[in-house]
C-alpha cells in the first residue's frame, strides 16, 4: 500500500503540469450544478497515475509467488481487467479533451467495449475451471448457476464500471469511497483462505487512491477522469468474483449502488410523470443543490461508505 501511495503522490507533481501544458483539462457541462463551472480547466485523466501506480505496485508485490502459469493467476486478471477498463476510459477522457467532444465514445461503443473485456474476463475464469455458484453471504448457501454465471460475470463487470463512473463527480468523492472499498475487500481477501495476490492488488489500491487523495481532495487540483473510473468499477467487481463474495459487492459497494438508484428512479420518475424524485442526480448533486457544501457532501458519503464497509465485514466474519 505504501509503495503505490508514494508512486502516486511522487508521480503526481511531474503528471499534472504535464496535463495541463497539453491543455487536457475537464469541460464541465452546463446541465450539471452552476457551482462546478469554476471547475472548468482542471486536469483530467489522472487515473492513469493510479492505474500504473496499482499495476507496479502489484507487479512488485506478487513477484516473489511461483506462477505455474501467470496467465491464469489472480493478478493477471485483476490487472487485465483494470488496464482494459482503464484503457477504454482513457479513449473516452482523450476525445472528450482533446477532440473537443465533451460527451467522449458514444454509449454504444462504450458498451460494447465494456461487455467484450467482461466476456474475455469470463472466458479465461472458465478455461481455468472456476465455480459457477454464488454464496449467500451469513447462510451458507449455494447456488450453482452454471452457464448463467458468465451472464452474472458480465452484468456484475459492466454494471459496477458504469455505477461507479456515476459516483465520480466532487472532489474527493471516489477516491475516498472506492478506498474504503478495496480497503474492506482486501481484509476479506485475507480472511478464510486467504487470497494474497488479491489482497494484495486491494491494498496497492487503496495506496494509490490516498496518493491521488492529496490531489483530489477539494479543492481538487486534478480529476482521475473515465479513465480511473471505469477502471476501479470493473476491478472491484472482479475482485468481488474472485473472492467469490459477488453479493457482498452490493454491500460493500453501498454507496455506488445509491448513486445508481437515484439515477433510475430519476429517469423512471420523469418519463412516467414528468415529476423528479431528486433536485438533480446522482444522488451527491442532489444534496449540493440543497445547500450542503462540496465538502460536506463528500465527507458525509464517506461514512456512509464505511457503514456499509462494517455492516460487510460483519455478516462475513462474524455471522458467517
Amino acid at each position: 500500500m505504501s509503495i503505490a501511495f508514494l508512486i502516486t503522490v511522487l508521480l503526481s507533481p511531474i503528471f499534472i503540469p504535464f496535463l495541463r501544458k497539453l491543455k487536457f483539462g475537464q469541460s464541465i457541462r452546463e446541465e450539471g450544478p452552476q457551482s462546478h463551472m469554476k471547475k472548468t480547466g482542471t486536469p483530467t485523466m489522472g487515473g492513469v497515475m493510479i492505474v500504473v501506480s496499482i499495476i507496479i505496485t502489484t507487479l512488485i508485490m506478487t513477484a516473489k509467488f511461483e506462477q505455474t502459469n501467470w496467465f491464469y493467476s489472480p493478478s493477471f486478471l485483476l490487472i487485465f481487467v483494470l488496464f482494459s477498463y482503464g484503457f477504454l476510459g482513457f479513449l473516452d477522457d482523450f476525445i472528450k479533451v482533446a477532440l473537443k467532444r465533451n460527451l467522449g465514445l458514444t454509449s454504444k461503443q462504450k458498451m460494447f467495449g465494456q461487455v467484450l473485456i467482461a466476456i474475455i474476463f469470463y472466458v479465461i475464469l472458465h478455461m481455468n475451471d472456476f465455480p459457477t455458484y454464488i454464496a449467500i453471504p451469513g447462510t451458507g448457501l449455494q447456488f450453482d448457476l452454471g452457464l448463467g454465471y458468465g451472464v452474472l460475470v458480465v452484468l456484475m463487470i459492466v454494471g459496477a464500471s458504469n455505477a461507479v463512473n456515476l459516483t465520480d463527480g466532487l472532489d474527493g468523492l471516489l477516491a475516498g469511497t472506492a478506498a474504503i472499498a478495496f480497503g474492506v475487500f482486501g481484509i476479506l481477501a485475507w480472511y478464510g483462505v486467504p487470497q494474497f495476490e488479491v489482497t494484495i492488488f486491494s491494498l496497492a489500491v487503496v495506496g494509490a487512491l490516498l496518493g491521488f487523495l492529496v490531489f483530489n481532495a477539494h479543492p481538487a487540483k486534478v480529476f482521475m477522469g473515465d479513465t480511473g473510473s471505469l477502471a476501479l468499477g470493473a476491478a472491484i467487481a472482479a475482485i468481488a468474483i474472485l473472492t467469490k463474495l459477488e453479493i457482498l459487492l452490493v454491500i460493500i459497494g453501498g454507496v455506488f449502488v445509491l448513486e445508481t438508484l437515484s439515477v433510475i428512479i430519476q429517469v423512471i420518475s420523469f418519463k412516467t410523470t414528468g415529476k423528479r424524485v431528486f433536485r438533480m442526480s446522482p444522488l451527491h448533486h442532489h444534496y449540493e443543490l440543497k445547500g450542503w457544501s462540496e465538502w460536506r457532501v463528500v465527507t458525509t458519503f464517506w461514512l456512509v461508505g464505511l457503514l456499509f464497509a462494517a455492516l460487510a465485514v460483519y455478516i462475513e466474519v462474524w455471522v458467517s
